[in-house]
């Protein structure tokens, strides 16, 4: 534990102020500056916002086979949407390609699909966010106000919950549907990971990126090609390394940029060595 907190402490040299905690089946190992505190989250709101929607489809509120939008994107479903591979366009409520021809990262998917959410469980999605993930979870300091692509706010301690429970699941979501979200959906789609370029293989689960052959990467050279989670514009980051048993999350003021690419691959190695 002791390697680990000071593997942690590399966050001092960050720009900006940061908190981050190392998780694994049992908990929490080691946390490294303020993890009450409040941070935007930009998307590491969306994998969050996957949760509760998979809850909803548990629930038999709606399906991952159901429409996505008929008139915008024939074809695409519930399951196109969470792993960006509806054909939606990234900013516009547009189609851009066929479903599951191209990996296009897209907000407006994720917003859509907050949409269905809502209409089949009959409320707005931000409340329905809290009552399935952050009430059953105790995330005290989590919270939707506006879009499920990009609006949340959520602390390290309760980030360190989501990632525990993915890693051992007490109830939220059954086993196998966590198995589904973490495996790759519509294999082998070209498409650009953010801020890292084109990849050949851009694979996703559902809500969340999945590490495989990706390079450039944000995660380090150690994770695993298993290795899911995801990363913000506000410099914001969690991943889950099935391999290791391990998970990271790493919060921040600074919004992403080069340092970013630099920092979060080193403090991924040094987590995964010290571990």
């Amino acid at each position: 534990m002791g390697d680990l907190t000071s593997a942690l402490t590399a966050i001092d040299n960050w720009p900006g102020a940061a908190a981050a905690a190392v998780v694994s089946p049992a908990g929490v190992l080691a946390t490294h500056g303020d993890i009450d505190r409040s941070y935007a989250l930009a998307s590491v709101t969306k994998p969050l916002a996957a949760l509760a929607a998979l809850v909803a489809v548990e629930e038999g509120a709606l399906t991952l086979d159901d429409p996505a939008d008929e008139l915008v994107v024939p074809g695409a479903t519930v399951r196109h949407l969470l792993a960006h591979a509806s054909g939606f366009a990234p900013e516009r409520r547009l189609r851009s390609f066929p479903p599951a021809v191209r990996r296009v990262y897209s907000n407006v998917g994720i917003e859509r699909m907050g949409e269905l959410v809502s209409a089949a469980v009959e409320m707005p999605f931000s409340v329905y966010f809290t009552e399935a993930l952050c009430t059953p979870l105790d995330l005290s300091a989590t919270s939707l106000n506006g879009l499920p692509s990009r609006d949340g706010r959520s602390s390290v301690r309760d980030l360190a919950r989501v990632v525990a429970e993915i890693l051992s699941p007490s109830g939220l979501l059954h086993p196998s549907t966590l198995a589904d979200a973490r495996t790759v959906q519509y294999p082998g789609l070209r498409g650009v990971l953010p801020g890292f370029g084109s990849q050949e293989h851009n694979d996703w689960g559902l809500g969340f990126e999945i590490r495989a052959a990706k390079h450039p990467h944000w995660t380090g050279a150690s994770n695993s090609p298993d290795t899911f989670g995801h990363f913000g514009q506000s410099g914001t980051m969690f991943w889950i390394d099935p391999s290791a048993q391990l998970g990271l999350v790493a919060l921040s003021t600074e919004p992403f940029g080069e340092w970013a690419t630099i920092e979060w691959p080193a403090l991924s190695d040094s987590v995964l060595a010290a571990a």
